[in-house]
């Protein structure tokens, strides 16, 4: 079985691109701490290559960032070219199934504003809206309103 399931935070913006297809697909690192500390009492990252495919690569392109905190589910995949200087080369990646958001707006906003190992600080882009609208609520003719204070058991 070949499943890889990692948690991190990206290391530069994801660019959008496209095959000759038209198909769209992301690149990016995604930096996942070490369970450890090192001999010096420091916290280690490995930097393990992701690719996204289709929709979700246009979701992570348009609203993720340098130090978005991410999940992502998968399939380790290989692969070999010939560099132009003739020698070998060889690729392991991440491709991923499934990438989830895991930085709510308020989080990725401060972290902007503090230093991290990575030196993650650059603004984030937006995260899409999760507003409601309140015109559309199924329960504004339900009638009363409803407490939902937890003193009304004492």
């Amino acid at each position: 079985m070949n499943r890889v399931c990692l948690v991190g935070r990206i290391t530069a913006k994801p660019e959008l691109r496209y095959t000759g297809g038209n198909i769209p697909y992301t690149r990016f690192s995604l930096a996942v701490n070490r369970t450890f500390n090192n001999a010096q009492g420091e916290r280690e990252a490995d930097f393990i290559n992701i690719v996204v495919w289709r929709r979700q690569a246009e979701n992570v392109a348009n609203y993720l960032d340098k130090g978005s905190q991410i999940s992502v589910e998968g399939r380790i995949q290989t692969g070999s070219y010939t560099a132009q200087d003739g020698s070998k080369r060889y690729t392991t990646d991440v491709v991923a199934d499934n990438v989830q958001f895991l930085d709510s707006r308020r989080s990725s906003e401060s972290r902007a504003n503090t230093s991290t190992p990575y030196d993650y600080q650059d603004t984030p882009a937006p995260m899409p809206s999760n507003d409601v609208d309140i015109a559309d609520d199924p329960f504004a003719d339900f009638g009363d309103n409803v407490s939902i204070d937890d003193n009304f058991l004492e």
